[in-house]
């Protein structure tokens, strides 16, 4: 995902408060409305508070909390005094947090007060943390107050750092522990391409937070909202029908999201979607798992068309690839061409480019991918990847197959889940779906599928099975089903899979 944008001074946040003081910076439906002279002043005050509690130029610091207007302030603060911000999942438990805190080597912590007891019930096992400051709530004992930290502090922007600075973002931990992934690179030109690639408007957008901003999607299209001078809509936590609502009436112009939201978006009643208005949105981009391709059907019958990009990306390797709105439903499977400035390949075990068609492991070469896994040997510059296997087509196309670790090898025939996960999102009775392998003695793998069915409606795994015959071979098929109310994803919509299989055995669910 691409960082926040950093400029030569002043700063982006100190330029917009001088042009466009009185224009709204953030807009808190159930809160205030903060220009952004007045998100500059509380951003300085908090710079400054920092710098006296003995931060400098690449520490770290950890933030924690559902959407708020005090995690853009914490973002912009970070930025303006080269500090390496990493986000914390306000959902972890206390042991998972401290994880990530201990991990990161952060030194100061700030915490939403809703989470603020998780991090105080281990802060005697963080000695590198030098203070924990809690926002939004009154601090835990040998904590500090948000709003004394800030009286500390001028309004007058810090002198800039000079260097340091980033994000580093862990990932979702879809295959084992989270890893911090750190990102310091910024590049222009390729800001410069995303921007008119989305078909952003300086000074024009309004940006809903639709997922959860800790996530590196999310966070990144709202500091570049706000790197182009726009408003940001803070949504705490999501919820369709509010969703919808928010849009209308704020005329929002983009968001990011994963698929899961979208769902549950084109699945509200009739009556919902008739009071639907989504014709500001410009730019709605979504990511983070792969959108089937009947859902990209579901939503231009039930909102319009004309604002859904598909982009293929990720915390690592930043955006990499776009499908704009007009190509969506010409080419099923495909999450677009390359961004101007990236480029990609497709090798297989030998290191070696395939040719077009052909699947293999997919790598990325771009001026914004990440520096390299915290705790490791940094990654120089070159080609890279984070284990996806696709192909390219000979325009040059995108088509994720999946990743390398999900693949089934089932009697020796490989089977990629995607390709079964969407012929199942294709029925009408199934909200969600997910595909994994199962030990056999017989066929080293067999393919289990796991389905959740839409509101009202009931799975029927024998119709499934006719379903799932009339578009895939006999190999692809699921042997063995279970139908559930939930699939354990990350708040950023991926699929956690290594879960499912801790839970599930061959002799589970429903034989198919």
């Amino acid at each position: 995902m691409p960082d926040d944008v950093q400029t030569a001074a002043p700063d982006h946040l100190t330029a917009h408060a001088a042009t466009t003081p009185d224009k709204p910076a953030v807009i808190d439906p159930d809160g205030p409305t903060v220009t952004f002279a007045e998100l500059e002043a509380r951003a300085n005050r908090l710079a400054h508070g920092l710098l006296k509690l003995g931060l400098g130029a690449g520490d770290r610091i950890v933030w924690c909390g559902p959407n708020s207007l005090e995690v853009l302030v914490v973002l912009h603060a970070a930025r303006k005094i080269g500090l390496v911000a990493v986000p914390l999942a306000y959902r972890f438990t206390s042991d998972e947090m401290r994880y990530v805190i201990a991990d990161s080597g952060a030194v100061v912590v700030l915490v939403d007060a809703e989470q603020a007891g998780r991090v105080a019930a281990v802060r005697a096992d963080l000695p590198d943390v030098r203070e924990v400051v809690v926002f939004r709530g009154d601090p835990f004992d040998g904590a500090l107050a948000w709003d004394d930290v800030l009286a500390g502090g001028s309004e007058d922007p810090p002198l800039p750092p000079g260097e340091g600075g980033g994000q580093m973002i862990y990932t979702s931990g879809t295959t084992g522990k989270p890893k911090g992934a750190l990102r310091t690179r910024v590049d222009p030109a390729i800001t410069a391409a995303l921007v008119a690639t989305l078909r952003l408007r300086a000074g024009e957008e309004v940006h809903l937070t639709t997922g959860p901003v800790y996530h590196s999607g999310p966070l990144s299209w709202a500091t570049l909202t706000h790197a182009l001078g726009g408003t940001i809509v803070i949504m705490r936590s999501f919820e369709a029908g509010r969703w919808l609502d928010l849009v209308r009436e704020y005329r929002v112009t983009n968001t990011f999201t994963a698929p899961t939201p979208l769902k549950r978006i084109v699945a509200l009643p009739p009556e919902a979607l008739a009071r639907a208005d989504v014709s500001s949105m410009r730019s709605l981009v979504v990511n983070a798992a792969p959108v089937p391709y009947a859902l990209k059907v579901e939503i231009a019958e039930k909102l319009g068309e004309g604002f859904l990009f598909e982009i293929y990306g990720s915390t690592e390797l930043g955006v990499d690839a776009v499908m704009p709105p007009e190509e969506q439903l010409g080419r099923p499977g495909s999450c677009g061409r390359a961004l101007p400035g990236v480029e990609l390949r497709v090798v297989g075990p030998d290191g070696e480019p395939l040719p077009a068609g052909e699947p293999g492991e997919l790598q990325v070469r771009s001026p914004i991918t990440f520096a390299g896994y915290h705790g490791r040997e940094p990654l120089g510059d070159g080609w890279k990847s984070v284990g996806d296997v696709a192909h390219l087509d000979a325009e040059g196309y995108l088509y994720i197959r999946d990743r390398g670790s999900d693949l089934v090898i089932t009697g020796g025939m490989n089977v990629y889940p995607a390709e079964v996960e969407a012929v199942l999102h294709a029925h009408p009775d199934v909200m969600d779906a997910a595909v994994f392998g199962l030990p056999s003695d017989e066929w080293g793998q067999t393919v289990h599928a796991v389905v959740v069915p839409r509101r009202g409606r009931e799975i029927d795994v024998a119709v499934l099975e006719a379903h799932v015959a009339e578009h895939l071979a006999r190999y692809k098929h699921p042997r063995s089903w279970q139908v559930r109310d939930a699939l354990p994803r990350t708040d950023s919509g991926k699929l956690l899979k290594r879960v499912l299989r801790d839970e599930h055995t061959p002799d589970r669910g429903v034989s198919g």
